[in-house]
């Protein structure tokens, strides 16, 4: 992508909306809380929580988790405008060559996946497990160890081959962390340069998210520290290995502004390709709701709200903007337990501010 936006105001204590904030800020509990704001490019913060963070804590870089995935799907949009694949290719045309018992190519990665294509995977609807097999089992006897740390691309090709999928390709949704981790290797062949480059190239850079990484081993010096569910166990920024498309991406509350910003006024093709609806769920719980290639989308006065929160193994986080008011909400935590709120909070915070 080339567009850039133009720098934003930032707004004093003053600005209408940090009653709403601070409400929705005392909400959360956790050591670190950060709430921002931004409404027709002018920004807000607040901030607060149990720790010691004081006023530098929306200067924090904290890890995004599962938030990451809509920059991997980005990337994906921007490589398929820039024509070096389209979203309904195969995912097994941009994976290396296997070799099993019965040869190399097609098949090599079980008969699902030859029917398996990058739209599938960018949407959740590939029908590949949430995780491997080989997580399974370390994820539910030590819940609080990242498993993820030292997984390798060999491990999360092999993963593919050994997975049996839920449902048929483009049938169902299902959440697949495995899903979106593989269009790492897609978008390498693709872009024909490490994923990581090709994120902070094609999509960091130009958005102007100067304080985003990958963590742990590029992680920012300023990188917060989360915390388990008890909010006094430190758990820093985790290894995410093959699974760093996924999850593993740390950014402040400016840069996810900036990004919100970017979504708001869309002037590049894929930042508008990326909020096309493409699927509605209709299960009980999830009546209506729409996906696009990469956010959830929820109606909203004026229009719907998009949003998508993440989570690691100590952090929450939560992005969500509503084109029709130009307004934008993200918000942080360095705690991950079901009491945290952030999520909750943030997006309750959303919709209130559209009716400002």
């Amino acid at each position: 992508m080339t567009a850039t936006l133009p720098p934003p105001t930032t707004e004093a204590v003053t600005a209408p909306e940090v009653p709403l904030m601070q409400a929705a800020l005392a909400r959360v509990r956790a050591p670190d809380v950060v709430l921002a704001v931004t409404r027709a490019g002018r920004r807000t913060y607040v901030s607060g929580g149990t720790g010691t963070g004081g006023a530098g804590r929306e200067h924090l870089a904290y890890g995004l988790g599962s938030l990451t995935k809509t920059f991997t799907v980005l990337l994906l949009a921007d490589l398929a405008r820039a024509g070096a694949l389209t979203l309904d290719d195969p995912l097994t045309a941009h994976l290396p060559h296997r070799r099993t018992g019965t040869g190399a190519g097609k098949g090599a990665y079980g008969p699902a996946a030859d029917r398996i294509t990058l739209r599938h995977l960018a949407t959740h609807t590939s029908g590949l497990p949430r995780v491997p097999r080989d997580l399974l089992a370390p994820a539910i006897l030590h819940p609080q160890t990242n498993g993820y740390a030292g997984y390798t691309r060999e491990r999360l090709l092999a993963a593919l081959a050994a997975a049996r999928p839920r449902h048929a390709p483009g049938t169902r949704w299902h959440y697949s962390n495995l899903g979106i981790a593989l269009l790492g290797p897609v978008l390498e062949s693709a872009g024909g340069a490490p994923y990581a480059e090709l994120l902070a190239r094609r999509v960091l850079r130009p958005l102007g998210m100067t304080g985003a990484v990958l963590g742990p081993g590029g992680a920012a010096a300023n990188a917060a520290t989360g915390h388990r569910g008890d909010g006094r166990t430190p758990m820093p920024a985790v290894d995410m290995a093959a699974f760093s498309p996924a999850g593993g991406l740390l950014a402040t509350p400016a840069d996810l502004l900036a990004y919100a910003e970017a979504l708001l006024d869309p002037r590049a093709a894929a930042l508008r390709d990326v909020q096309i609806p493409q699927l509605r769920r209709r299960t009980p719980r999830h009546r209506g709701e729409v996906h696009t290639l990469t956010w959830y989308q929820h109606p909203a006065p004026g229009g719907p709200l998009l949003f998508h929160a993440g989570a690691t193994f100590g952090q929450q986080c939560f992005l969500g903007f509503h084109p029709a008011t130009r307004t934008a909400v993200a918000g942080f935590a360095t705690r991950h337990d079901r009491l945290t709120a952030i999520v909750g909070a943030s997006y309750g915070l959303l919709h209130a501010l559209t009716a400002l």
